[in-house]
């Protein structure tokens, strides 16, 4: 069988629209095969000659941000890529519309505590400053720590400096999104009922819930351009669901982030006097049992490490089976509790991007920051 020949491209764009074209077509189809396939590359050839740019269709924005989330080599949870919920929103551009987009999308994704995977793709001109929808507050103290999360200390001084008064000074203060359009910048606050917390109690230990530590349900990242055949979409927020040790083994456990180890073994009683007792592994596993607790019992989608690990196995069966290599970078897709124990930790994974992906520019207050492209649901 003679293959079809390709088209001759007359740009690198021409040739990455092609290249997923073809690839859209082999994974779900045009409607008259490949005479079907050769009438929308000529389609794209004659409006990217005419404009400088072609438009993709809904199906194929939507089967492209699937095969991005597929094609991320950092994230351990891609099995259900195929369940992701594509938002055609391309239409929104207009600050307080997006805005109300997001809400929506707040709502939708959070689903009742049935966390489901959703992303929403707005029109050109549009960027969200905010890393993630729903951030904690960091505020410099005197004598050199923080309250709240140092990660998002320049966050929250670029939002002061755009007009943000503060919030109460609590470490959970949630920030407000900077939403920018027209080379213009909105700032909005997100109302409590967008934000779904979760407080953190453990079935045997009363103490470590008078902590007081909690955490948001629902991981929104907001940064990353969505590029499709070599269109980018630079505001295209999305999400998947939580890994607890992300909460409880990165976000509230790391010394440059909220630091609870020390305070969470206090709670438990353990002898802190030396690292040989092994206080920081023995409290970083009931965070991490609070964390699960806390999330079955406030009725919220929160997987375990082994579960996801598990299920990245499958994934990987599911693509040998389809002919597709999977790539990933270990460092990310090991969980950072109880590594050994997972199926994961023996493997060997490829490195490397692919395009559909995901791609993470320059924070907006940082003028030279390399970009990097990275896991849409970590």
């Amino acid at each position: 069988m003679t293959a079809a020949p390709r088209l001759m491209p007359a740009s690198p764009l021409l040739e990455q629209a092609e290249d997923f074209l073809r690839l859209y077509h082999r994974e779900v189809g045009y409607a008259g095969g490949q005479d079907g396939l050769e009438a929308r590359l000529e389609t794209a050839r004659s409006e990217l000659t005419r404009t400088g740019h072609y438009t993709l269709t809904p199906g194929e924005l939507t089967h492209g941000a699937r095969v991005a989330w597929r094609n991320s080599a950092r994230c351990v949870g891609r099995l259900p890529w195929r369940a992701l919920e594509v938002r055609d929103l391309r239409h929104a551009t207009h600050p307080d519309e997006v805005f109300a987009q997001l809400l929506a999308h707040l709502h939708g994704a959070f689903n009742g505590g049935r966390i489901r995977p959703v992303i929403s793709v707005f029109g050109p001109g549009v960027r969200i400053h905010n890393p993630q929808l729903i951030r904690y507050a960091g505020y410099p103290r005197p004598d050199g720590g923080v309250v709240g999360d140092p990660e998002n200390v320049a966050l929250t001084d670029h939002l002061r400096r755009l007009g943000w008064g503060g919030g109460p000074g609590s470490p959970f203060d949630v920030l407000p999104l900077a939403i920018e359009a027209g080379g213009e910048v909105q700032l909005y606050d997100l109302p409590a009922e967008a934000i779904h917390e979760v407080p953190l109690t453990h079935p045997d230990c009363p103490a470590l819930g008078a902590l007081g530590l909690k955490w948001h349900a629902l991981p929104v990242i907001s940064d990353m351009a969505l590029e499709i055949g070599g269109l980018d979409f630079a505001c295209a927020p999305f999400n998947g669901w939580y890994l607890e040790t992300e909460i409880a083994a990165r976000n509230l456990a790391d010394q440059d982030r909220y630091n609870q180890l020390p305070a969470v073994a206090r709670a438990l009683g353990l002898d802190t006097s030396r690292a040989r007792t092994l206080w920081q592994d023995r409290a970083l596993v009931e965070l991490n049992v609070a964390a699960l607790h806390s999330f079955d019992a406030a009725g919220v989608r929160l997987s375990d490490h082994h579960a996801a690990t598990r299920q990245f196995v499958r994934f990987e069966e599911e693509e040998a089976r389809a002919g597709r290599a999977v790539r990933g970078r270990w460092s990310w897709l090991v969980p950072p509790l109880s590594p050994a124990t997972t199926p994961v930790w023996h493997r060997h994974y490829e490195d490397g991007d692919e395009s559909p992906r995901f791609v993470r520019g320059q924070a907006a207050w940082v003028k030279l920051q390399r970009p990097e492209r990275g896991c849409p649901f970590h």
